[in-house]
Order: structure tokens, then C-alpha cells, then sequence
């Protein structure tokens, strides 16, 4: 395995990221802002955080595979959420868990930034992720 995920001992447990990924491959992956678009450009779950999350995550497993990758090879998501407020938590959450249960994701650090709008309006989240593999 390329990827090692670890949290330092006196870390705050998180459970839906590690702290730290150690990565020993060759060949970096950096996959560009996934949003909540199909294959035809249309905006998946409006209104609905948790479902946009699931689909970014689609989005990044596809654009995983077509660079020899798995969410295994993954070393870093930076989420964006547009109009971010705490409250928006527990949706978020609820999308990664939609996501754990069709994908085997080992949970990368992540960061998830708030921010006041996204490339499109009604777009919630985009995540730029970075993978690295043998």
C-alpha cells in the first residue's frame, strides 16, 4: 500500500478523517474541484447537501479510476462549502456516510472550508483531492 493514515497520539479523534497520510509512491494524482455534476453537465441533488456530497464523491472515484486510483491512493480531500454554517454539519456528514456505504473509503485528512459561493450558483460543495500511487 502507497498510503498510510494515522492520528498522533494526543490528536482529537475524528471520525471522518485521519490527521496524517504518509505516502510512498511515485506518481502524484491531482484531481481539480469536483462538483455535483452528471456526466451532461447537470447539477445532481439541488438543494441537498448530503446528496451533492455523494456525488462529488462519485465524481472523484470516476476521475480516481481513469488516473490508476483508488480512495486508497488518496492522501488529501480540501472540501469548499458555499455558505457554510455549522448547522450544515450533520448534512455533510449524512453525504459521507451515503458515500462510505457504495465506496470503501479510508478517510484521507480534509480540511472543509467555507466559503461564500462556488463556481455556479446552487452549487454546496467541491473538493479538490490529491492521491498519490505507486
Amino acid at each position: 500500500m502507497t498510503v498510510t493514515l494515522i492520528d498522533p497520539e494526543g490528536h482529537v479523534a475524528v471520525p471522518d478523517y485521519h490527521h496524517v497520510a504518509v505516502a510512498t509512491g511515485s506518481r502524484q494524482v491531482h484531481i481539480a474541484g469536483q462538483v455535483a455534476w452528471d456526466a451532461q453537465g447537470a447539477l445532481v441533488a439541488p438543494g441537498d447537501l448530503a446528496g451533492q456530497v455523494l456525488q462529488v464523491y462519485r465524481n472523484v472515484a470516476a476521475a480516481l479510476a481513469a488516473a490508476g486510483a483508488t480512495f486508497h491512493d488518496v492522501v488529501r480531500f480540501t472540501w469548499y462549502a458555499a455558505g457554510w454554517k455549522e448547522d450544515h454539519y450533520a448534512a455533510f456528514a449524512a453525504g459521507v456516510e451515503r458515500a462510505a456505504r457504495e465506496f470503501d473509503i479510508p478517510k484521507a485528512p480534509a480540511s472543509l472550508i467555507g466559503v461564500e459561493i462556488l463556481f455556479q450558483p446552487g452549487i454546496l460543495v467541491e473538493a479538490e483531492v490529491t492521491a498519490v500511487v505507486d
